[in-house]
């Protein structure tokens, strides 16, 4: 990020993908450089509701740091993804629907997250758009490749733009200028250790 007064004279795509753990992470601590700098960011949550650790981080950082949350479950699967013991775990915090069949309120709200990722990157608003688990929501049909292919279309050249979430698509990893894959190799998810306040959210 080459960056003169006024923010950034040259932006990139970066991609944080993968089965490990870390990808928002790495996201938000780009976003905390970011605005030590003076940047403005903005991160756009697509399959996150309010409630997190950095969502309360972030008010302190306003306005130079804005998250928006444009999901409303902490997990959605399609029927069959997802075995008994994990559904178990997370109980009420899943939404589970037929194959091809979201539902419509999941739909609008990855619809608006897709407007307002628009609206933000034409209107010179920020200096780095963060779309956090946009190849999630892509993986599900919530948003369609087309529609994020054409945002980074639009992306004016001094704009910053990162895409997280598992199983990027390989024409997100084509356009990107970096892609980072994070590998598990052990989670102590496996052992019943579900997300824990002040770490994981």
């Amino acid at each position: 990020m080459r960056m003169s007064g006024d923010g950034m004279e040259k932006g990139y795509v970066q991609v944080y993908t993968g089965d490990g753990k870390g990808k928002t992470t790495a996201a938000l601590g780009l976003s905390m450089r970011a605005v030590g700098r003076g940047l403005r960011v903005m991160m756009i949550q697509f399959m996150k509701r309010w409630g997190y650790g950095e969502h309360i981080a972030a008010r302190r950082l306003e306005p130079e740091l804005t998250i928006v949350q444009v999901g409303k479950p902490y997990l959605i699967a399609r029927e069959g993804e997802m075995d008994e013991a994990t559904r178990e775990m997370v109980s009420d915090d899943v939404v589970i629907f037929p194959p091809g069949e979201p539902p419509s309120e999941i739909l609008d709200l990855a619809c608006e997250g897709m407007d307002l990722a628009r609206e933000t990157l034409v209107g010179g608003k920020v200096d780095v758009l963060i779309l956090d688990e946009i190849n999630v929501a892509l993986h599900y049909g919530l948003v369609q490749l087309d529609e994020v292919l054409d945002l980074l279309d639009e992306r004016p050249d001094n704009v910053e733009v990162v895409l997280t979430g598992r199983g990027a698509p390989i024409e997100i990893i084509d356009r990107a200028d970096l892609v980072t894959e994070m590998k598990e190799i052990k989670h102590y998810f496996r052992d019943g250790v579900f997300a824990r306040r002040g770490i994981e959210e």
